[in-house]
């Protein structure tokens, strides 16, 4: 049985302010997508890479496989007008070329720090129940709002976790999923554990990291430097 990652870079990251979407915006001279297929390019559980991508990069995302050697990456889908369109053009193109129980792995492009850790571990998971989805324990007191100025409760962290990606399912079921939300008028779900959840479906849980951060403003940046900056030195010793 296969296993396909699949990065969603479908986005133009509005939130960065950038002139550029901001999985394509360079740190130390390489393109944070750069980092994130090569997270799964060394992977040896990882057979194939594809990638929904933002409508006009295309080509630019196959100039880089090149340059930086990602031999991998086997598709490349356009990207949709929402996270939930994205993630359904790349499944069901996938759905055309792999087999039903082959494993897709959804991963954010813009989570470059994903380790082979982790991507083991959704595997894992995965093969067991059929679906696995990255989080990490909820360090923080979580308080709840009406209005998001005071709060007069809270909620206790041990019952939540914290999604990040990847998330892997069975081709198959993550299609026919994808199917049935549309026809029950389900359109914009913001991920695919939540999609599953709002079809009355269980998730299952793998481990994720405090490192696999998701670089969604120009301070998440600073973050990834630091830490990309913090492993090269432990390469030094």
């Amino acid at each position: 049985m296969a296993n396909i990652a699949l990065i969603i870079a479908g986005g133009a990251g509005n939130r960065m302010h950038q002139d550029i979407p901001k999985q394509f915006l360079t740190v130390n001279e390489k393109p944070v997508i750069v980092y994130t297929l090569e997270a799964f390019q060394s992977h040896p559980e990882i057979d194939a890479v594809a990638v929904v991508c933002i409508e006009g990069w295309e080509q630019v995302l196959w100039a880089y496989a090149k340059q930086f050697n990602i031999s991998k990456l086997q598709i490349v889908v356009p990207g949709g007008k929402n996270g939930q369109d994205s993630i359904r053009n790349g499944v069901m193109e996938l759905e055309k070329h792999y087999a039903a129980d082959d494993l897709v792995l959804i991963h954010d492009a813009i989570r470059p720090m994903v380790s082979a850790d982790i991507i083991s571990d959704n595997i894992r998971v995965a093969r067991k129940y059929g679906n696995a989805i990255t989080v990490i324990p909820c360090a923080e007191a979580m308080m709840q709002t009406e209005d998001g100025v005071v709060s007069v409760g809270s909620y206790p962290r041990d019952r939540l976790k914290r999604t990040q990606t990847p998330q892997a399912f069975r081709i198959g079921d993550i299609c026919d999923l994808h199917r049935r939300a549309l026809q029950a008028g389900i359109t914009n779900s913001v991920a695919s554990c939540t999609l599953k959840i709002e079809m009355g479906e269980p998730v299952y849980f793998s481990s994720g990291s405090e490192k696999n951060i998701k670089l969604t403003t120009v301070e998440d940046i600073d973050i990834f430097k630091a830490l990309l900056a913090a492993k090269r030195s432990d390469w030094l010793k």
